[in-house]
């Protein structure tokens, strides 16, 4: 709960001060807590963002309506590539949902209009059209609101134990909502006209803004003046980025671990290991994003007295092996197999570990939460964006092996520099982005 500054303001401390009176006396109070802030509701609030981001853009699902309707596959990767643009650069808009009114209320804003504008877009003549790209690219940025909501509202909870389970949600929610939504949407596609489409994609994405009424209550943070709110704007960025704290997490978001690059490429080398396209469909679409959501909730079993930023480096190293299957493993299809599905599990877990380092990173959310959070959360997207370029290399120069062998090594090594000077980094296929204390074992935890 954010603490209001008004004339309640005691009041509120006073609560926030029994909060953690509670917490510390134990595992019976810290259950209390997590019973109240119901992390679980976050794999639900993320519906909407998943189902526009996930599914729509870069799911494939308007990639295949676009071949329905004759645009060629060039022409449909541009409009794809501009669409994704959002998931990266939604930190220069996203401080809105920190002011004005409620962030819940900001999520649902966003899913609401992102869907409304889809849906328009979808009711255009030709999808490749100027007015029908304008429409689909504003809805695409309203629906990063959900994101930046999302993550404000998140670092506002006061258990750690609650801020694992929402990043296991929250990333288990988008990867099984974005795959529901593929399956929904392509299968009305083939026996509907342009208009249902339309309506069927824009209700998947407007109605789950709804949940945002269920959402944990957050007052809006109220200064005395715009000079006071400026000032505690920069204090609290100040605190997150402007320390020696900050330079291993940065370097945590930018290192090339776990950053899911390979999830895209791999298909195209199954050939090689005797798959056909069938099996090569569910592994890698519905089933594929199955395994990932079941790794994302898997994730949040791991105890929250190790540190997020240990854990996700323990199990990004994980993963980077799952691809040594691939890598060294006879060209065969039950090494494909395998190799896939320890490498997709491992990524998910990967992905929700990597939500609880950026929540650590982050922080109290204070009155800012959400556009420090969009800041830190496209900073994680970096390593998806080079490491397609190195895996795509080291595929065209060593062949099926060189793909996975490329992200392992890379991997591997960005886990071995993560663990001596104090890197590590991370992804997601989608964009993983759509937060100290301790000892000296890392050197996350030597500063």
């Amino acid at each position: 709960m954010e603490r209001r500054r008004d004339n309640f303001g005691s009041m509120n401390e006073i609560e926030a001060v029994g909060e953690a009176a509670v917490l510390n006396m134990g595992v019976g109070g810290e259950e209390a807590i997590v019973a109240r802030e119901r992390p679980w509701i976050f794999g639900l609030l993320v519906a909407p963002n998943a189902v526009l981001a996930n599914g729509v853009i870069q799911g494939g699902v308007l990639a295949y309506l676009m071949s329905q309707r004759g645009i060629s596959g060039l022409r449909a990767s541009q409009i794809i590539s501009l669409l994704t643009l959002p998931t990266t650069i939604y930190f220069l808009w996203s401080p809105i949902t920190d002011f004005l009114i409620r962030r819940r209320t900001w999520l649902l804003i966003g899913a609401l209009a992102g869907g409304s504008l889809i849906a328009a877009g979808f009711e255009e003549a030709r999808l490749d059209s100027p007015m029908a790209i304008v429409l689909m690219f504003v809805g695409a940025c309203f629906g990063q609101l959900v994101v930046s909501s999302c993550g404000g509202i998140m670092g506002a909870l006061k258990s750690e134990r609650s801020r694992r389970l929402a990043g296991s949600f929250y990333q288990g929610g988008s990867l099984a909502f974005g795959a529901a939504s593929v399956f929904v949407l392509v299968m009305v596609s083939q026996r509907s006209t342009h208009g249902l489409i339309a309506v069927v994609a824009g209700a998947l994405i407007a109605l789950p803004g709804l949940l945002a009424l269920a959402a944990p209550k957050q007052e809006v943070i109220v200064e005395d003046g715009l000079g006071k709110t400026m000032q505690r704007i920069w204090s609290e960025f100040k605190d997150t980025f402007l320390c020696w704290r900050a330079v291993p997490y940065t370097l945590t978001m930018l290192f090339p671990i776990a950053s899911g690059s390979a999830i895209g490429l791999l298909p195209g080398v199954a050939k090689s290991y005797g798959v056909n396209g069938d099996h090569v469909a569910w592994m890698n679409g519905l089933g594929g994003a199955m395994l990932m959501a079941g790794g994302s909730l898997t994730a949040s079993l791991i105890s929250a007295r190790i540190r997020a930023s240990v854990a996700y480096l323990t199990v990004a190293l994980v993963n980077a092996a799952t691809l040594g299957v691939l890598w060294l493993g006879p060209l065969l299809p039950s090494t494909y197999y395998l190799g896939i599905t320890l490498y997709l599990f491992t990524i998910g877990a990967a992905y929700a570990m990597f939500t609880a380092v950026v929540l650590e990173f982050l922080g109290d959310s204070g009155k800012s939460g959400s556009g420090r959070y969009s800041i830190i959360n496209s900073l994680g997207n970096v390593p998806v964006v080079y490491m397609l370029a190195l895996d795509g290399w080291g595929g065209d120069r060593w062949g099926a092996r060189g793909l996975s062998g490329t992200e392992a090594v890379a991997g591997g090594g960005g886990g071995g520099v993560g663990g001596g000077p104090g890197g590590g980094g991370g992804g997601f296929g989608y964009g993983r982005g759509w937060g100290g204390g301790g000892g000296r074992r890392f050197c996350w935890l030597t500063f």
